[in-house]
């Protein structure tokens, strides 16, 4: 007797499955465009996370990401996205914290985690607890500051980069450079009011003809 074909599971089985795993360190459960994202207890997360990956099968870390809201009291909320290679499916886990209130860190569930939670501790600031190696990763040294939080200025930061005519580091004003600032919005069907290069010369041809 040949064996049933395994059983899809649906959106809402599997949140109902992972909401009974999780009990009380659910905060919220949204699916929104067929997409699971739980919110959890921040102090609970390495728990909630390790529950994931041993017996709801989500084996990987795709990604820990941070955004911003300013007006809420714990501003900033930490994204991680996994990946359940038996079920082919994703989640989202998510959790809320402010400028001190430290995240547990996922690094001894998943290495990968150590590089992801430095980015986000860059660029917003976020602490995670338990992070032997919690540093900057994208921005340079002694930078202050987190580019990606809301509040932070556009103007008035300095970069450092490598001078090969002064051999040494350098410190300058910050340049959003943009070379290619100039566009032209006219239709291309009615051309523009300028001679692109070469095609001078197939204007002198069309006049050498006409003589």
């Amino acid at each position: 007797m040949g064996h049933s074909a395994p059983k899809i599971a649906t959106i809402d089985g599997i949140a109902q499955e992972i909401a009974g795993l999780l009990g009380s360190m659910l905060v919220e459960t949204v699916d929104h465009a067929d997409e699971l994202s739980f919110t959890v207890v921040r102090e609970k997360l390495a728990d909630a996370m390790a529950l994931l990956r041993d017996r709801a099968h989500y084996q990987q870390l795709m990604e820990v990401a941070g955004v911003d809201y300013p007006e809420r009291p714990d501003r900033f909320e930490v994204c991680y996205h996994l990946l359940s290679v038996t079920r082919n499916h994703r989640i989202r886990l998510k959790v809320s914290t402010d400028e001190n209130m430290p995240v547990p860190t996922v690094t001894h569930l998943w290495p990968v985690a150590g590089w992801l939670e430095r980015e986000v501790f860059d660029m917003y600031g976020v602490i995670f607890e338990g992070n032997a190696d919690l540093r900057r990763i994208l921005t340079d040294y002694g930078f202050k500051g987190h580019p990606q939080r809301k509040d932070f200025p556009l103007t008035g930061y300095v970069e450092l980069r490598y001078s090969e005519e002064d051999k040494r580091v350098v410190y300058e004003p910050v340049r959003l450079a943009q070379d290619f600032r100039s566009f032209d919005f006219m239709s291309p069907w009615e051309g523009a009011q300028y001679v692109l290069p070469g095609d001078e010369k197939a204007e002198a041809k069309d006049q050498g003809s006409k003589a």
